[in-house]
């Protein structure tokens, strides 16, 4: 019998894994997608049903914020699922909204509080006993870092080491969109990503280094030399914690020296901010406001050209021996905007939604309690990657230009 799950969020990421959605009927029956802003889920229904024909998606006006409403939501539409690829600081409403009626969860990114800019997962590690007494799953950060990062971590574990080492998560947007200033994702969430402080693992403690204190150039696959900066991400939290034999794990993501003047003449001005200022009488936080009047991430689509080239360099131990391993997707903008009317980064993290989606509604991924998504078999996700428009690439035992 099709399933029936509820999308929370229409924005870049919420389009996208609408669309996927509605490529497998025979497994996502029926379809509703609900955010804020209601005209924006009709929108997206009516470019899906012009494109596909067939059953028409359902859409409602949501504030995720609001327990109350997601509870009512799902008990009107009783999904199999709740997809939630909206704010991350709604991840946890969301999934006292999933306990309330006994519905499963999942998202693309761990839960970050409004007022304090960090991330990290013990928030929702902590509903583990709860979601495990009300037997249901939550399935944590399945987009693609995190997410397929980490499915490729455990598919070189099982497949490719008896121990691994040292991880190098490498992540490059080589693409262009034309503006002068724009993040690819929620600028709130993005802004404030970039903007603390690095960290990584090293021989069983983290280190912590200053924002882009650490950078190397890093040779991408048909994209070529990138200057690539040391950040903290969520994943490696996960990472080191289900994979113990990990003696250093880092993030690495890219960023254009214009990018990252524009970031430091926000920051200096203080339009990074997340405390409201007062202005004429209203309490206005600036980091919104500047969300506000940039570019909306979903909108960045039409003119976007070039390649993301997002993967895992891994090092270890095979029988004895020394052994590397390089896996890794290259994502087209513009073909990501042919398909689904969203560039590249949106398409990068909503097909793994889909993905993990599947994984839950076809048994192949299951459980009582919280899960990351490398605690399970990597093989049906991978292979789906293939499929559904993330087709990815490996290479074993070669230099892997990570000091």
């Amino acid at each position: 019998m099709p399933n029936k799950v509820l999308i929370i969020g229409a924005g870049g990421v919420g389009r996208v894994v609408a669309y996927k959605c509605a490529q497998h009927r025979d497994i996502f029956g029926e379809i509703i997608l609900a955010s804020r802003t209601r005209k924006k889920c009709d929108a997206i229904a009516k470019a899906i049903h012009e494109a596909y024909g067939g059953k028409k998606i359902k859409t409602a006006k949501l504030d995720a914020d609001v327990v109350s409403q997601t509870v009512a939501l799902i008990q009107s539409y009783r999904p199999d699922l709740v997809i939630n690829v909206a704010l991350p600081y709604q991840d946890l409403p969301i999934m006292d909204a999933c306990l309330v009626t006994g519905t499963h969860y999942m998202d693309t990114a761990n839960y970050e509080p409004k007022d304090v800019a960090k991330f990290e997962y013990s928030w929702q590690w902590a509903y583990q006993d709860r979601f495990k007494k009300k037997g249901i799953l939550a399935l944590l950060g399945c987009g693609f870092d995190p997410g397929v990062t980490s499915v490729f971590t455990a598919y070189a574990a099982k497949h490719y080491f008896d121990e691994i080492h040292e991880l190098d998560i490498v992540d490059a947007n080589a693409g262009s969109h034309g503006k002068a200033f724009a993040t690819n994702f929620n600028p709130e969430i993005n802004i404030r990503e970039v903007t603390q402080k690095g960290k990584y693992w090293q021989n069983g403690k983290w280190v912590e280094t200053e924002p882009h204190e650490i950078w190397k150039d890093i040779d991408y696959p048909e994209i070529g030399p990138k200057r690539s900066y040391l950040i903290y991400h969520e994943e490696l939290e996960s990472l080191v914690k289900n994979f113990p034999s990990l003696k250093r794990a880092r993030f690495w993501m890219t960023f254009s020296e214009e990018y990252l003047t524009h970031l430091r003449v926000i920051q200096n001005i203080g339009m990074a901010g997340i405390e409201p200022v007062r202005y004429k009488g209203v309490d206005i936080v600036p980091l919104q406001f500047l969300k506000a009047v940039l570019p909306a991430p979903e909108e960045l689509g039409s003119n976007y050209t070039g390649f993301t080239s997002i993967g895992c360099r891994i090092k270890g131990i095979k029988d004895g021996k020394k052994r590397t391993y390089y896996v890794w997707n290259n994502c087209s903008h513009q073909a990501a905007y042919q398909e689904t009317g969203t560039q590249g980064v949106s398409y990068t993290t909503g097909v793994p939604a889909m993905i993990g989606a599947r994984m839950i509604l076809e048994g192949k991924w299951s459980g009582k309690g919280v899960f990351n998504v490398e605690e399970f078999n990597p093989d049906p996700f991978m292979e789906r990657l293939n499929a559904d428009g993330l087709p990815w690439n490996e290479k074993v035992d070669i230099d892997l230009g990570m000091d």
